[in-house]
Protein backbone atom coordinates (compact mmCIF):
# COMPACT_ATOMS: atom_id res chain seq x y z
CA UNK A 1 0.00 0.00 0.00
CA UNK A 2 0.93 3.65 -0.24
CA UNK A 3 0.58 5.97 2.74
CA UNK A 4 0.42 9.73 2.49
CA UNK A 5 1.86 11.55 5.47
CA UNK A 6 2.96 15.01 6.45
CA UNK A 7 2.66 17.99 8.74
CA UNK A 8 2.34 21.76 8.88
CA UNK A 9 3.75 23.64 11.85
CA UNK A 10 3.80 27.40 12.35
CA UNK A 11 5.75 29.08 15.14
CA UNK A 12 5.54 32.74 16.06
CA UNK A 13 8.81 34.23 17.34
CA UNK A 14 9.40 37.81 18.48
CA UNK A 15 13.12 37.54 17.77
CA UNK A 16 15.42 35.22 15.78
CA UNK A 17 15.25 31.83 17.48
CA UNK A 18 17.36 28.70 17.00
CA UNK A 19 15.36 25.54 16.41
CA UNK A 20 16.17 21.84 16.40
CA UNK A 21 13.63 19.52 14.72
CA UNK A 22 13.25 15.78 14.87
CA UNK A 23 10.35 15.07 12.53
CA UNK A 24 11.93 13.38 9.50
CA UNK A 25 11.05 9.78 8.69
CA UNK A 26 13.64 7.54 10.33
CA UNK A 27 16.60 6.33 8.22
CA UNK A 28 15.36 2.74 8.55
CA UNK A 29 12.33 3.66 6.43
CA UNK A 30 13.97 6.01 3.91
CA UNK A 31 14.29 3.21 1.35
CA UNK A 32 10.48 2.95 1.33
CA UNK A 33 9.93 6.57 0.28
CA UNK A 34 8.25 6.81 -3.11
CA UNK A 35 9.29 10.43 -3.53
CA UNK A 36 11.45 12.93 -1.60
CA UNK A 37 9.83 14.56 1.43
CA UNK A 38 12.13 17.49 2.12
CA UNK A 39 10.98 19.91 4.80
CA UNK A 40 9.79 23.24 3.39
CA UNK A 41 10.90 26.14 5.58
CA UNK A 42 9.44 29.59 4.96
CA UNK A 43 9.29 32.78 7.06
CA UNK A 44 5.85 33.86 8.27
CA UNK A 45 6.51 37.58 8.04
CA UNK A 46 6.21 37.89 4.26
CA UNK A 47 8.97 37.25 1.77
CA UNK A 48 12.50 37.08 3.10
CA UNK A 49 15.87 35.49 2.63
CA UNK A 50 15.91 31.68 2.34
CA UNK A 51 16.37 30.04 5.73
CA UNK A 52 19.45 27.78 5.85
CA UNK A 53 18.81 24.30 7.24
CA UNK A 54 21.51 21.80 8.20
CA UNK A 55 21.00 18.10 8.89
CA UNK A 56 22.75 15.48 11.02
CA UNK A 57 22.13 12.18 12.81
CA UNK A 58 21.85 12.26 16.58
CA UNK A 59 23.33 9.72 19.00
CA UNK A 60 20.36 7.38 18.43
CA UNK A 61 20.49 7.50 14.63
CA UNK A 62 17.55 9.89 14.19
CA UNK A 63 17.52 12.66 11.57
CA UNK A 64 17.81 16.12 13.12
CA UNK A 65 17.61 19.51 11.40
CA UNK A 66 18.95 22.83 12.67
CA UNK A 67 17.68 26.24 11.61
CA UNK A 68 17.13 29.76 12.88
CA UNK A 69 13.55 31.05 12.76
CA UNK A 70 13.51 34.75 11.84
CA UNK A 71 11.71 37.40 13.85
CA UNK A 72 8.03 36.97 13.08
CA UNK A 73 8.15 33.22 12.93
CA UNK A 74 8.52 30.30 10.59
CA UNK A 75 6.43 27.67 8.80
CA UNK A 76 7.62 24.05 8.58
CA UNK A 77 5.83 21.71 6.18
CA UNK A 78 6.33 18.29 4.67
CA UNK A 79 4.38 16.04 2.29
CA UNK A 80 5.46 12.47 1.76
CA UNK A 81 4.39 9.21 0.14
CA UNK A 82 5.76 5.94 1.43
CA UNK A 83 5.42 2.28 0.51
CA UNK A 84 4.24 -0.08 3.25
CA UNK A 85 3.80 -3.86 3.03
CA UNK A 86 0.34 -3.57 4.57
CA UNK A 87 1.08 -6.18 7.23
CA UNK A 88 0.21 -5.62 10.89
CA UNK A 89 2.94 -5.46 13.54
CA UNK A 90 4.83 -8.72 13.64
CA UNK A 91 3.90 -11.35 16.27
CA UNK A 92 6.47 -13.86 17.51
CA UNK A 93 5.06 -15.82 20.41
CA UNK A 94 8.26 -17.86 20.63
CA UNK A 95 10.51 -14.81 21.08
CA UNK A 96 12.61 -15.41 24.17
CA UNK A 97 14.01 -13.06 26.77
CA UNK A 98 17.78 -12.57 26.56
CA UNK A 99 19.81 -12.48 29.76
CA UNK A 100 21.55 -9.14 30.39
CA UNK A 101 24.99 -10.80 30.12
CA UNK A 102 24.16 -11.94 26.58
CA UNK A 103 22.80 -8.64 25.24
CA UNK A 104 24.68 -6.71 22.55
CA UNK A 105 26.53 -3.70 23.93
CA UNK A 106 24.32 -1.23 22.03
CA UNK A 107 21.17 -2.68 23.65
CA UNK A 108 22.33 -2.33 27.26
CA UNK A 109 21.34 1.37 27.66
CA UNK A 110 17.70 0.37 27.17
CA UNK A 111 17.80 -1.59 30.43
CA UNK A 112 18.60 1.52 32.47
CA UNK A 113 16.34 4.09 34.07
CA UNK A 114 15.88 7.39 32.24
CA UNK A 115 14.23 10.81 32.69
CA UNK A 116 10.65 9.56 32.31
CA UNK A 117 11.16 5.88 33.16
CA UNK A 118 12.13 5.50 36.83
CA UNK A 119 13.06 1.85 37.15
CA UNK A 120 14.16 2.33 40.77
CA UNK A 121 10.64 3.38 41.79
CA UNK A 122 8.82 0.64 39.88
CA UNK A 123 11.06 -2.42 40.26
CA UNK A 124 9.23 -4.01 43.19
CA UNK A 125 5.86 -3.39 41.56
CA UNK A 126 7.00 -4.89 38.26
CA UNK A 127 8.17 -8.14 39.83
CA UNK A 128 5.07 -8.40 42.02
CA UNK A 129 2.81 -8.00 38.98
CA UNK A 130 4.72 -9.97 36.34
CA UNK A 131 7.33 -12.09 38.08
CA UNK A 132 5.23 -15.23 37.67
CA UNK A 133 4.54 -14.67 33.96
CA UNK A 134 6.62 -16.70 31.53
CA UNK A 135 9.63 -14.64 30.38
CA UNK A 136 9.65 -13.52 26.77
CA UNK A 137 6.75 -12.52 24.56
CA UNK A 138 4.10 -13.52 27.10
CA UNK A 139 5.62 -11.30 29.78
CA UNK A 140 5.82 -8.25 27.51
CA UNK A 141 2.25 -8.81 26.37
CA UNK A 142 1.15 -9.02 30.00
CA UNK A 143 2.84 -5.67 30.67
CA UNK A 144 1.20 -4.16 27.59
CA UNK A 145 -2.23 -5.43 28.60
CA UNK A 146 -1.82 -4.15 32.14
CA UNK A 147 -0.77 -0.64 31.08
CA UNK A 148 -3.56 -0.50 28.51
CA UNK A 149 -6.14 -1.28 31.20
CA UNK A 150 -4.48 0.69 34.00
CA UNK A 151 -4.29 4.13 32.31
CA UNK A 152 -7.30 6.07 31.08
CA UNK A 153 -6.53 7.84 27.81
CA UNK A 154 -7.54 11.45 27.21
CA UNK A 155 -6.03 14.44 25.41
CA UNK A 156 -7.08 16.64 28.31
CA UNK A 157 -4.73 14.57 30.50
CA UNK A 158 -1.60 15.58 28.54
CA UNK A 159 1.28 16.85 30.70
CA UNK A 160 4.79 16.87 29.36
CA UNK A 161 6.38 16.39 32.78
CA UNK A 162 4.48 13.21 33.73
CA UNK A 163 6.79 10.26 34.41
CA UNK A 164 6.08 6.54 34.29
CA UNK A 165 5.79 6.39 38.08
CA UNK A 166 3.35 9.30 38.07
CA UNK A 167 1.33 7.72 35.26
CA UNK A 168 1.14 4.52 37.30
CA UNK A 169 -0.24 6.39 40.29
CA UNK A 170 -2.44 8.92 38.47
CA UNK A 171 -3.81 6.32 36.01
CA UNK A 172 -4.39 8.90 33.28
CA UNK A 173 -2.37 10.05 30.29
CA UNK A 174 -1.77 10.19 26.55
CA UNK A 175 0.12 7.80 24.29
CA UNK A 176 3.56 8.82 25.55
CA UNK A 177 2.51 8.00 29.13
CA UNK A 178 1.37 4.52 28.09
CA UNK A 179 4.73 3.99 26.38
CA UNK A 180 6.76 5.32 29.30
CA UNK A 181 5.07 3.10 31.87
CA UNK A 182 5.36 -0.02 29.70
CA UNK A 183 9.03 0.74 28.99
CA UNK A 184 9.83 1.25 32.69
CA UNK A 185 8.11 -1.98 33.72
CA UNK A 186 9.88 -3.96 31.00
CA UNK A 187 13.27 -2.58 32.01
CA UNK A 188 12.57 -3.50 35.63
CA UNK A 189 12.05 -7.07 34.37
CA UNK A 190 15.42 -7.01 32.55
CA UNK A 191 13.79 -6.61 29.14
CA UNK A 192 15.43 -3.86 27.03
CA UNK A 193 12.79 -1.38 25.89
CA UNK A 194 12.96 1.85 23.87
CA UNK A 195 10.60 4.69 23.04
CA UNK A 196 9.35 5.29 19.48
CA UNK A 197 7.31 8.03 17.89
CA UNK A 198 5.98 8.50 14.40
CA UNK A 199 2.94 8.43 12.18
CA UNK A 200 0.08 5.97 12.74
CA UNK A 201 -3.07 6.41 10.68
CA UNK A 202 -6.44 4.72 11.09
CA UNK A 203 -5.60 1.90 8.67
CA UNK A 204 -7.46 -1.36 9.22
CA UNK A 205 -9.32 0.06 12.24
CA UNK A 206 -12.47 2.18 12.64
CA UNK A 207 -11.68 5.85 11.92
CA UNK A 208 -11.00 8.01 14.97
CA UNK A 209 -13.05 11.23 14.69
CA UNK A 210 -10.43 13.22 16.62
CA UNK A 211 -7.84 15.13 14.56
CA UNK A 212 -4.63 13.28 13.75
CA UNK A 213 -1.41 13.62 15.70
CA UNK A 214 1.93 11.92 15.97
CA UNK A 215 1.86 8.70 18.03
CA UNK A 216 4.12 7.01 20.58
CA UNK A 217 4.71 3.29 21.10
CA UNK A 218 7.61 1.12 22.29
CA UNK A 219 9.91 -1.65 21.15
CA UNK A 220 11.48 -4.48 23.17
CA UNK A 221 14.50 -6.68 22.50
CA UNK A 222 13.49 -10.34 22.45
CA UNK A 223 15.07 -13.26 20.64
CA UNK A 224 17.84 -11.15 19.14
CA UNK A 225 15.75 -8.42 17.53
CA UNK A 226 13.45 -5.48 18.29
CA UNK A 227 9.67 -6.05 18.38
CA UNK A 228 6.88 -3.45 18.32
CA UNK A 229 4.29 -3.15 21.10
CA UNK A 230 1.64 -0.49 21.67
CA UNK A 231 0.17 -0.15 25.16
CA UNK A 232 -2.13 2.71 24.11
CA UNK A 233 -4.00 0.66 21.48
CA UNK A 234 -3.04 -2.87 22.58
CA UNK A 235 -3.47 -4.31 19.12
CA UNK A 236 -1.28 -5.03 16.13
CA UNK A 237 -1.59 -2.08 13.79
CA UNK A 238 -0.87 -1.46 10.10
CA UNK A 239 1.18 1.35 8.61
CA UNK A 240 3.46 2.61 11.37
CA UNK A 241 6.03 5.09 10.06
CA UNK A 242 8.84 5.55 12.58
CA UNK A 243 10.28 9.03 12.99
CA UNK A 244 12.58 8.59 15.98
CA UNK A 245 13.71 6.19 18.67
CA UNK A 246 15.33 6.86 22.04
CA UNK A 247 15.37 5.99 25.73
CA UNK A 248 12.21 8.03 26.33
CA UNK A 249 10.55 11.24 25.12
CA UNK A 250 13.53 13.29 26.33
CA UNK A 251 15.61 11.94 23.44
CA UNK A 252 13.06 12.52 20.69
CA UNK A 253 11.32 15.91 21.10
CA UNK A 254 9.58 16.84 17.88
CA UNK A 255 10.86 20.38 18.10
CA UNK A 256 13.22 22.12 20.49
CA UNK A 257 13.17 25.92 20.62
CA UNK A 258 16.12 27.76 22.14
CA UNK A 259 13.99 30.77 22.98
CA UNK A 260 10.33 31.75 23.48
CA UNK A 261 7.78 31.00 20.77
CA UNK A 262 4.05 30.51 20.28
CA UNK A 263 2.67 27.50 18.42
CA UNK A 264 0.16 28.96 15.94
CA UNK A 265 -0.53 25.92 13.80
CA UNK A 266 0.08 22.19 14.16
CA UNK A 267 -1.42 19.72 11.69
CA UNK A 268 -0.65 16.10 10.90
CA UNK A 269 -1.93 13.73 8.22
CA UNK A 270 -1.51 9.97 7.76
CA UNK A 271 -3.74 7.98 5.44
CA UNK A 272 -3.70 5.16 2.94
CA UNK A 273 -4.06 6.28 -0.68
CA UNK A 274 -4.41 4.56 -4.01
CA UNK A 275 -1.39 4.49 -6.30
CA UNK A 276 -1.73 7.99 -7.66
CA UNK A 277 0.22 11.28 -7.73
CA UNK A 278 0.59 12.97 -4.38
CA UNK A 279 -2.27 15.40 -3.83
CA UNK A 280 -2.24 18.76 -2.10
CA UNK A 281 -2.66 18.48 1.64
CA UNK A 282 -6.00 20.24 1.66
CA UNK A 283 -7.52 17.89 4.20
CA UNK A 284 -5.17 18.67 7.03
CA UNK A 285 -6.89 19.46 10.29
CA UNK A 286 -5.67 20.81 13.63
CA UNK A 287 -3.83 18.19 15.63
CA UNK A 288 -4.93 16.68 18.88
CA UNK A 289 -3.76 18.31 22.07
CA UNK A 290 -0.64 17.08 23.77
CA UNK A 291 1.98 17.13 20.99
CA UNK A 292 5.44 17.03 22.53
CA UNK A 293 7.31 20.29 21.93
CA UNK A 294 10.29 21.14 24.05
CA UNK A 295 11.13 24.76 24.88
Amino acid sequence: MQIRYGYRIELLCEQPTDLLTLIDVHPSRRHDLIRPDEMRVTPLAGAGEPIPVSQHLDAFGNICRRLKAPAGGVSLACEGLIYDNGEPDRVDLAATQVAPADLPDEVLPYLLGSRYCETDRLADTAWQLFGQVEPGWARVQAVTQFVHNHITFGYAFARNTRTAFEAFNERIGVCRDFAHLAIALCRCLNIPARYCNGYLGDIGVPPDPAPMDFNAWFEVWLGGRWHTFDARHNQRRIGRIVIARGRDATDVPMLTSFGPHTLRRFEVITEEVESEPLRAMSRLVPARQGAHIAA
